[in-house]
């Protein structure tokens, strides 16, 4: 019989929403694989707040502060306040693994190890874990899920029934802003998108929007749970979120709207976010897409995707300008899959790399 363990702490310290998120399913694996264990997560706010109400997870801890060694002065309070018998940890700088194989622990401190350039990241977390011992077959095939508090949900149902009520054509979120200028998709094609989708009958709304100039009308900000709650209520009109490689797209997935990706200089393969969403069945057009810009880019490292020469400044080695792959992505291919994924498309989406709409669509 495999073993259980009582205390579990999971470190994810990278920094983004979107990390945090495509390791949910491994936090709620040990979980379950664990059941009355009490299963903490370390993690950076504010994906914090997407985690606290989890009824997987017993407590969320942050660092204290912003500066220098904030990270491991963490993990440090973390070992102190209760020592784990299981820790795992996506977290590899500041000599975090070594604190936490000090504790005499089982640990498992590489979740990053020899990683496939085909095989999505979240999707990695959940065989090394499966292979080492601490999850189930069942597992495996698990996706993002953001559970959603009740007023989380009731506040974002308000707010997309006020901006759109019960559209006769399914609404459109565009989240036209990203992390890093690298991820950027160029902003006239956002309006040129946005003109479109409006001209075609779809209420169009926005996350990140210029608050002086927006290309639609913007969501009402709050917190990560009220946003992935709006996202749940244009999932229930039938609705479609596009953005970049970036935390509120996958938050948007997880909270189950199909999903066009648009990929630039990281990886679909590695990175897609089709397969996350809870519309998604096998072969629907309501899967969502993840479109990748100049698929055949010489200069793009799945596996190590800090090493590109592009990635910190985006500064393109192939267009001065900007990066040459998100203008790549034509305004036509991110309406047609777009429309598809609302169900309002019959355009066939297949895997590949060749010229055309075709030839750009990754869909689960």
């Amino acid at each position: 019989m495999a073993r259980t363990y009582g205390e579990i702490l999971v470190v994810d310290l990278l920094g983004g929403i979107g990390d945090l998120l495509m390791l949910l399913p491994a936090v709620h694996g040990l979980a379950r694989r664990n059941p009355g264990a009490r299963l903490r997560v370390l993690t950076h706010e504010p994906g914090a707040e997407l985690v606290r109400a989890d009824p997987a997870v017993t407590r969320v801890r942050t660092p204290r502060h912003g500066r220098a060694g904030a990270e491991r002065e963490a993990v440090l309070d973390a070992l102190a306040a209760a020592p784990p018998d299981l820790a795992v940890t996506t977290t590899r700088y500041d000599g975090i693994p070594d604190l936490l194989e000090a504790t005499g622990a089982r640990c498992v401190t590489d979740l990053w190890r020899r990683p496939p350039p085909d095989q999505p990241v979240g999707e990695r977390y959940l065989a090394i874990l499966h292979a080492e011992g601490l999850l189930d077959g069942v597992d495996l095939t698990a996706r993002p899920r953001v559970h959603l508090p009740a007023a989380a949900r009731a506040a974002g149902e308000r707010a997309v029934a006020r901006l759109v009520g019960e559209p006769p054509a399914p609404p459109v979120v565009l989240v036209t802003d990203a992390g890093m200028a690298v991820k950027r998709w160029p902003a006239g094609r956002w309006r040129e998108l946005a003109d479109a989708l409006t001209g075609l009958g779809h209420p169009v709304l926005a996350v990140g929007a210029d608050p002086v100039d927006p290309v639609a009308v913007p969501l009402p900000r709050g917190d990560l749970p009220t946003l992935a709650g709006q996202f749940a209520a244009v999932a229930r009109r039938g609705g479609v979120v596009v953005g970049p490689d970036t935390g509120p797209v996958r938050l948007a997935a997880a909270a189950g709207v199909p999903t066009v990706g648009l990929f630039g200089p990281t990886d679909a393969r590695r990175y897609g976010m089709a397969r996350a969403s809870g519309a998604a069945v096998a072969g629907s057009p309501a899967a969502g897409v993840d479109l990748q810009g100049l698929a055949d880019c010489p200069h793009r490292l799945p596996t190590a995707i800090t090493e590109q020469p592009c990635w910190w400044q985006a500064c393109c080695p192939l267009d001065p300008s900007g990066p040459a792959c998100l203008a790549d992505l034509r305004v036509a291919d991110v309406l047609a899959a777009t429309r598809a994924a609302a169900g309002r498309g019959t355009a066939t989406a297949r895997d590949g790399r060749g010229a055309g709409l075709a030839g750009r669509w990754r869909v689960s």
